[in-house]
């Protein structure tokens, strides 16, 4: 059970991401002279056009970076914002307490152009026409899908013919659902980026032109469009009624993405960094500090004493994600009291030997903990609209769509990590003449007020993506992460413990068997929790299962290669690099040089 497959070693550059072609394009800058920057933004291009299943240019793209000349590190907040006029009155009207996972409704503005663009301008030496070069390419000669992609369409493709025309005549060309391993183009997204390129190539200099094209894309053509056609189209979506969008080409002109300090805990030498809780990325680090208290070294890392601990730890951490994480922007999140030792050491004091069922958030002074304890039973209205969600993980952990995720470290010691979603095609429908879908990560807020998580006008949602980075001994050391919706901080998390205290490689460690669980409320549309469940990928040992199940959880067996998809990037004190990617769906690859 335990491999000995190597990972990935290098002294120019390395690169893991989900599709081996953007490895291969990130790579290709990275040999051409660009920086870990460049390479990122040309990579991250490219999985719009490789992935569109699980992203797209109308998406979100948290990001976090190392940059090697000053020796800091920033997160750059790709997530956009909701419309001014959504308000939960507004849905009230609409007789809706939830917001739909599809159509135009939960659309935020597409944060992921700008937010590469800012890496490239500031951190980046490459002009943008150069790194958009390959996925231009790409969309406009057509390029090999993968069989989930194609899976995909045809499990949207009656919404398509009977609601979506627009997706219809983009995902299905000459009606057809273009088959695994068959060239596929986007002609249309070709011509939206190169009609950007165009119209920002006359300004003075790089960065000027960078600028430009991010002014084109969100107060030119592009925001019009997407404007236009909110306002005037009546699309189907999860509610099973027709609604036209929030969004306009105003909300777009006054967002852009920012640079924030990241969050962080020191454990066992190391130095985890996330993104600040406008996403869930802090619940890695709560994870962490209950973890201190353990000898995690003597236990069997695919035993069942290390699954109970981590599922129990998940269960805690989630429960205050549920109760306190929001835009910090616009609440007050007591994080630095969620990250105490105090308040860690009380909170570990609930961890016993059997399984808890109960959704339990911490008591923090000046605070009411709230959270939905009625979750469990929407689970029957995912069975009535197809295309909901983020897909993160189906029945028995197979995965069906989430999202992609991107590491790079160059010759330099630059570092990213990213994780980019959102902008699906089974999302929300085509906007017409640009060639691409809008993200709806607005599904994540709730209707109800007073919560941290509430919706509210120009306000983040919490975003399940989740990059990951950390230091050892000060040091930039790893940057790491995976797809997988609520499954991110804990696949991230199992892995980098099995690193730290198993001395597990890269590659080990993402071959190795995991888990997760389900036992709070989804992020996603219809926010289902399914409490105590715990499912373990088919290759553990069944007498594991049996022991979970017989200290109270409801676990069950996945596939034999069915949890995470994780990769990462690491910097050793000689300089010498590694990367490792997930095997699971053969798509992922790291390579390096």
């Amino acid at each position: 059970m335990f491999t000995t497959r190597p990972e990935i070693a290098g002294t120019f550059g390395v690169v893991a991401t989900t599709h081996w072609i953007a490895s291969q394009v990130g790579m290709a800058v990275l040999e051409r002279g660009g920086n870990a920057f460049d390479a990122a933004v040309a990579a991250g291009f490219t999985l719009q056009v490789a992935e569109p299943h699980l992203n797209g240019p109308g998406g979100d793209a948290p990001i976090i970076i190392h940059d090697a000349r000053t020796g800091t590190q920033h997160v750059i907040c790709g997530q956009g914002v909701v419309p001014d006029s959504a308000t939960p009155e507004r849905f009230a009207d609409l007789g809706l307490d939830l917001i739909p996972g599809t159509g135009l409704l939960p659309a935020v503005v597409p944060g992921a152009f700008d937010a590469w663009c800012l890496l490239l301008r500031d951190w980046g030496t490459w002009e943008l026409a150069d790194v958009l070069a390959f996925a231009i390419g790409y969309a406009r000669d057509g390029i090999h899908i993968v069989p989930r992609v194609s899976a995909t369409i045809e499990s949207v493709r009656p919404l398509f013919e009977a609601e979506w025309p627009s997706s219809l005549e983009v995902f299905l060309p000459h009606g057809q659902v273009p088959g695994p391993g068959t060239l596929f183009a986007r002609p249309a997204l070709a011509a939206t980026w190169e009609r950007v390129l165009r119209e920002s190539g006359g300004a003075s200099n790089r960065e000027a032109r960078i600028d430009a094209a991010r002014n084109t894309w969100y107060r030119g053509f592009v925001a019009e469009a997407i404007g236009a056609y909110f306002a005037a189209t009546d699309v189907l979506d999860a509610s099973g009624r027709r609604h036209r969008g929030l969004l306009t080409a105003n909300d777009m002109a006054r967002w852009a993405s920012s640079v924030e300090e990241p969050v962080s805990l020191d454990y066992h030498g190391h130095t985890v960094l996330k993104c600040g809780p406008w996403s869930q990325g802090p619940v890695m680090l709560q994870q962490l500090a209950l973890w201190r208290g353990f000898d995690v070294g003597a236990m069997d890392p695919l035993g069942a004493d290390f699954a109970h601990t981590a599922i129990e730890i998940m269960k805690l951490a989630y429960a205050d994600r549920e109760a306190y994480y929001g835009d910090p922007d616009i609440v007050e999140v007591p994080l630095n009291h969620l990250l105490s030792n105090e308040y860690n050491d009380a909170r570990r004091q609930l961890i016993g030997p059997e399984a808890s069922l109960e959704l339990r958030p911490g008591t923090v002074p000046g605070f009411t903990p709230v959270v939905d304890h009625h979750a469990e039973s929407r689970a029957e209205l995912l069975t009535r609209a197809p295309g909901v969600g983020e897909p993160t993980v189906a029945r028995l952990g197979v995965i069906g769509a989430d999202t992609v995720h991107i590491d790079i470290i160059d010759r330099l010691g630059n570092m990213v990590s990213a994780t980019p979603s959102g902008g699906w095609l089974q999302s929300s429908p085509v906007i017409p003449g640009l060639g691409f879908c809008m993200g709806t990560r607005g599904q994540m807020f709730w209707l109800q007020k007073g919560l941290p998580n509430s919706l509210a006008p120009r306000k983040r949602p919490r975003t399940t993506l989740s990059p990951s980075f950390a230091l050892r001994d000060g040091k930039a050391w790893m940057a790491f992460g995976t797809p997988g919706g609520e499954q991110q901080d804990q696949w991230a998390t199992i892995m980098f413990l099995r690193m730290v205290h198993h001395r597990f490689g890269i590659q080990q460690a993402v071959d190795l068997p995991s888990f997760h669980t389900e036992h709070w409320p989804s992020s996603f549309w219809p926010r289902v929790a399914r409490p105590g469940r715990v499912v373990l990928e088919g290759r553990y040992d069944p007498a594991v299962l049996h022991d979970l199940l017989a200290r109270g959880h409801l676990a069950e067996l996945g596939g034999e290669w069915s949890e995470g998809r994780l990769s990462a990037a690491r910097i050793e004190a000689d300089g010498q690099m590694f990367a490792g990617a997930n095997p699971r769906g053969m798509q992922g690859y790291a390579v390096g040089r």
